[in-house]
């Protein structure tokens, strides 16, 4: 079987399926299995596929039509302006946590150092991301998932940053390492009982530990706030993650936790998404 018929088969499939992207997750799984481009499968339909390489898209075809996320399937995910590796025990970096990294970059001078903490870490995506922008600045990321740090010290090396990062297993409950410039972190956020609404692909495929953010969607956030009291420096930052609907009792928890809001900015889907704040 050839290029053009495997892509063709590929894309029924997914179309049956109600994939959203059948044409694109096709070309992307299958240019991943023979590692060319896209431009290499249009120019070279008529090449013949061997048996295993036709098994082994077959087996990811079955996979995405059940809904796994193409970045589980490929293992990376494009963030900023590098590639990550991921799998199912991290969340998938999202377009709209680029909008944190834009903001730090605007608020502080590269001629500054900085010692930075990312909270509930996962892939290491926001972490990595700063420290590939800011070379003079050292981080350090937390996360209470064992197998989230084995990812992030992967990307960390990829990136050639291990000698300017560490990754400590740890909740943030337990953690008292260190006094930080800058805290950052995207807890879980979404209420328990709204889980079940969340799109089949995430829901079903991405850990349920970095979405799930207690009855009442607060519990980590409050936890996170309440530690980075203790963890950061006076005049320092913390800037948080939110979802669309916490701004105004995240705002009510940073003040009582002593830090001034500085800023709230919305995502591209014009949702209050980031809160930036100062320890005063």
């Amino acid at each position: 079987m050839n290029i053009g018929s495997t892509l063709k088969e590929g894309i029924n499939i997914l179309k049956k399926n109600r994939i959203t992207n059948p044409q694109l997750d096709v070309e992307i799984l299958l240019s991943k299995l023979i590692d060319k481009d896209k431009k290499y499968l249009i120019l070279n339909s008529k090449e013949v596929l061997s048996f295993e390489k036709l098994d082994t898209f077959r087996t990811l075809i079955e996979r995405r039509k059940k809904g796994e996320p193409i970045a589980y399937l490929i293992n990376k995910k494009a963030f900023w302006k590098n590639e990550f590796f991921v799998n199912k025990d991290v969340l998938i970096p999202r377009p709209d946590t680029e909008l944190l990294i834009e903001k730090i970059l605007k608020i502080y001078s590269k001629k500054t150092q900085l010692q930075i903490l990312d909270i509930g870490t996962g892939s290491g995506c926001i972490l990595l991301s700063l420290l590939s922008e800011r070379n003079k600045d050292y981080g350090t990321g937390i996360d209470i998932s064992k197998q989230s740090i084995n990812v992030s010290k992967i990307n960390a090396k990829l990136l050639n940053l291990s000698n300017r990062t560490k990754f400590f297993h740890s909740s943030v409950d337990n953690f008292s390492l260190g006094k930080y410039d800058l805290i950052v972190s995207n807890p879980p956020y979404i209420e328990l009982l709204n889980l079940k609404y969340l799109e089949k692909d995430v829901i079903n495929f991405e850990p349920k530990l970095a979405l799930n953010g207690g009855l009442d969607g607060f519990s980590k956030i409050k936890t996170v706030i309440s530690r980075a009291n203790c963890l950061i420096k006076k005049n320092g930052k913390l800037i948080l993650e939110i979802g669309f609907n916490q701004k105004t009792k995240v705002e009510e928890m940073l003040k009582k936790q002593g830090f001034y809001v500085n800023q709230t900015f919305r995502d591209h889907g014009n949702n209050d998404r980031c809160i930036i704040s100062t320890k005063i």
